[in-house]
């Protein structure tokens, strides 16, 4: 991931966040930490035009930010989100937990004047990113039980691979 494929930018209440290219666990690990900092009466609006495809750890955390959000009756939204996209979240049960909007909606889109552009630290450690495929695909099981079966492997050997790497690191 180049710097530029994901950019998070701090708003009044909320955040704009740019994703292009292949939206893939490497995006992730910036996501989850932004997750970690969101407060209730937050919102986030993702900039999806250029981004081309989505894998489930991408997919699992965009998931973890909507259900938390959707706690303080905010939802996520994807702004120009192609139907590729729409389906990939679809397939999983997890479309529902987002707003999806074109970008000439005026109503929809909110402006402002931004805060400051939140930096995303550099290559994250193997432990985070593995922590990272395991909620992201603990959360895409939460909002659908149906998503079990397709990911209980993952899940399992990202468990296995941070328990193997919190022993490496001691």
């Amino acid at each position: 991931m180049r710097k530029e494929d994901l950019t998070i930018t701090a708003m009044d209440n909320g955040y704009l966040i740019s994703v292009s290219g292949r939206a893939n666990f490497d995006y992730a690990v910036p996501l989850r930490e932004l997750a970690e900092k969101l407060v209730p009466g937050n919102w986030i609006q993702f900039d999806m035009e250029y981004c081309e495809t989505m894998d489930s750890t991408f997919m699992g955390v965009l998931t973890m930010l909507a259900m938390k959000l959707r706690k303080s009756g905010s939802k996520v939204m994807l702004i120009n989100a192609s139907s590729q996209l729409n389906k990939l979240l679809r397939a999983l049960g997890v479309a529902k937990l987002f707003n999806f909007v074109a970008g000439d909606d005026k109503n929809a889109v909110r402006s402002g004047s931004a805060v400051q552009e939140v930096q995303i630290s550099g290559k994250a450690s193997l432990l985070t990113t593995a922590q990272t495929v395991v909620d992201a695909h603990k959360s895409l099981v939460e909002a659908d039980s149906s998503n079990l079966e397709k990911f209980d492997k993952v899940i399992e050997f990202a468990e296995q691979d941070v328990e193997r790497l919190k022993n490496d690191n001691q």
